[in-house]
């Protein structure tokens, strides 16, 4: 299972979660987030990081040549679009791609493309804290790959794991004790919780 632990801003935190069992970080490009991160910041942590562990750059309603150049220079695994960018956007970033919506929009993706589902809001973009529907989630997690957002944490991943089978989760907010700042306890939690569920283990 993809385990993406997202609003990393500090060294210190990226050691943390690697340490915990993470297999991919979120970096925030957009300025508009409180969890935004340097790009030059960024590549720094990026740098340090073991060779399994994906670098995720998020980004919102940027124009593609920033995409491209913040992607290059930090060197990310994948980029994250959050904001109203449409199909044909997406089409035109040469990296792996995943598209944060909510679930009244998922069925406007083409099934290829990875999704995340998390809770609509116009101006936070994500990192809200806010559930989604786990059922309505889970029917979409059984025709495509998704991974699952909105208000997880250490002390509901395991149920939202098994409600929704997902291919992946994204939590930022629920480690966090404030925004871009991670509590390594709680990302020490939330990994204990997901390693306890025998869904980690038996998905394919």
């Amino acid at each position: 299972m993809l385990i993406k632990i997202c609003g990393i801003t500090r060294l210190q935190d990226a050691d943390a979660a690697v340490e915990a069992g993470a297999n991919a970080l979120g970096f925030v490009f957009w300025p508009g987030s409180p969890r935004f991160v340097d790009p030059y910041r960024a590549r720094e942590i990026v740098r340090a990081l073991p060779p399994f562990v994906t670098p995720v750059g998020l980004f919102v309603n940027q124009p593609r040549d920033y995409v491209s150049g913040v992607a290059s220079l930090v060197r990310l695994g994948a980029v994250q679009l959050h904001g109203d960018e449409t199909p044909e956007f997406a089409a035109s970033i040469a990296w792996p791609l995943i598209k944060a919506v909510s679930i009244d929009r998922a069925a406007a993706w083409p099934e290829a493309t990875t999704l995340l589902l998390d809770a609509h809001d116009p101006v936070k973009r994500g990192g809200t804290g806010q559930p989604i529907d786990w059922p309505a989630a889970a029917a979409i997690a059984k025709t495509r790959k998704v991974l699952l957002a909105g208000g997880l944490t250490p002390e509901n991943v395991a149920e939202a794991i098994a409600r929704v089978r997902p291919f992946g989760i994204d939590v930022s907010s629920g480690v966090e004790r404030s925004p871009g700042v991670k509590d390594h306890n709680r990302m020490t939690a939330l990994f204990e919780a997901i390693h306890a569920t025998s869904h980690v283990a038996t998905r394919p």
